[in-house]
């Protein structure tokens, strides 16, 4: 059965990366115009990046119809972005990066070391806790700055130009251009963007080529970018998943267990709580301004995705989104419950992951490749949540071969290969 759904749907997306464009242009500093030699341009999310000629041009001949974001990087240059839509013939672009060299006799003032445990703090939540994201380090610490806000105690991290990380167990060496990191510890949120390129990495082996390839569908099945193309293409059920309607409604209780804790909190300030008012607090203490139920029935393809006239595919839904996929086995460092809504009473397999969507602004742009114009559009919650950098694959990954139960664990890294 897995044979035969997984087939169909790699057929749909190579008939729907079917159509390829060329995309060329030209680097130039933006003072004087002058073409840059020899300066990578990529596009973000992809493994597709090229160094310009002597005379600044570049290009790629095949491109998958999208919208791109087109990158410019040079030494002593600010990064320069232009996002372009690819699309039937060629497309051109000129992408002017400006001069950061220091003036004459200015003052170069060396940042602080980050702090042990802030960059520590980074590294788990921006690299994740997966099997897979243990193997993956970061090869230049120091261009990357951690602050933590005395106030606040928010968490951000900006890098002046990239942030590179080799993923030993997915074969990627991965540059993140303009990274943006911040986290909110009363919120619980994560928010991180960039502009990110992929590089291969060359096996030892054989042996090591086949534990790419596998570790690789595993970090894709199931995974949010699996979904997206499942939803554009049509195919939620052929890709072992199932969508439900989470039904948020006011807690009539929470006001009053809210006065009725901060009153006993007051009360007992000066002494011990008995049992029985321990046993308050902590009740009092679990109840949310919020009760959430789960419908059982799926959701409707037309509930969740809207074709416009011109051909675009949107992601839409109110409300919060519960997405289960069913088939493979979670990443046993995944410690928390898999749903605390309750289980579906319809006949699926035991293993699967839960995860939650909630829309922004009620709908966003789906691309045939599994990406969001906008990612910042929707927030992740549950299984999705917790997959971060260990699984994040390019957006220009086609899967081959069967999915995998369970994840593929590599080998014990060379000494030298460990942080």
């Amino acid at each position: 059965l897995q044979l035969f759904l997984f087939t169909g749907y790699w057929l749909g997306m190579a008939n729907a990366t079917r159509a390829q464009a060329s995309l060329s242009g030209v680097v130039q500093d933006s003072v004087t115009q002058q073409p840059l030699a020899f300066a990578s341009v990529f596009l973000a999310n992809t493994t597709m990046g090229v160094t310009t000629t002597e005379q600044g041009k570049f290009e790629f001949p095949r491109v998958p119809a999208g919208t791109y974001d087109v990158v410019g990087s040079y030494v002593g240059y600010r990064l320069a972005k232009q996002t372009i839509t690819v699309g039937p013939g060629t497309k051109e672009v000129t992408l002017l990066l400006a001069p950061t060299g220091n003036q004459l006799g200015e003052v170069v003032v060396q940042p602080e070391p980050n702090k042990p445990e802030d960059y520590r703090k980074f590294t788990e939540l921006f690299l994740g806790g997966t099997t897979f994201s243990e193997q993956c380090h970061i090869s230049n610490p120091n261009d990357v700055r951690v602050l933590r806000d005395d106030s606040t105690q928010e968490l951000s991290a900006r890098t002046k130009e990239f942030l590179q990380i080799d993923n030993d167990a997915l074969g990627y060496r991965l540059k993140y251009y303009g990274l943006y990191f911040s986290f909110d510890p009363d919120a619980g949120s994560i928010t991180y963007y960039g502009q990110p390129v992929f590089e291969e990495l060359k096996p030892r082996d054989e042996t090591q080529r086949q534990l790419w390839t596998a570790n690789r569908l595993t970090a894709y099945t199931g995974s949010f970018m699996h979904f997206l193309r499942c939803l554009y293409t049509n195919r939620l059920a052929a890709g072992s998943f199932l969508t439900q309607q989470i039904k948020e409604t006011p807690n009539p209780r929470y006001e009053r267990a809210q006065q009725q804790r901060e009153a006993l909190l007051k009360a007992g300030a000066a002494g011990a709580y008995s049992p029985a008012e321990k046993d308050s607090l902590r009740r009092w203490s679990r109840e949310l301004p919020e009760l959430t139920t789960l419908y059982s029935e799926p959701r409707a393809i037309d509930s969740l995705r809207r074709v416009a006239s011109n051909g675009r595919i949107y992601l839409r839904f109110t409300g919060q989104l519960q997405v289960a996929h069913f088939g493979e086995a979670p990443d046993p460092r995944f410690r928390q419950p898999m749903n605390t809504l309750g289980y579906s009473r319809m006949p699926f397999p035991p293993l699967r992951q839960v995860s939650r969507l909630q829309l922004a602004d009620g709908e966003a742009e789906i691309q045939a490749d599994g990406s969001l114009r906008n990612p910042l559009e929707v927030a992740i919650s549950g299984y999705w949540g917790f997959e971060k950098i260990g699984e994040f694959l390019p957006y220009d990954y086609v899967p081959t071969g069967m999915p995998t139960p369970a994840r593929v664990s590599a080998p014990a890294p060379r000494p030298v290969r460990r942080r």
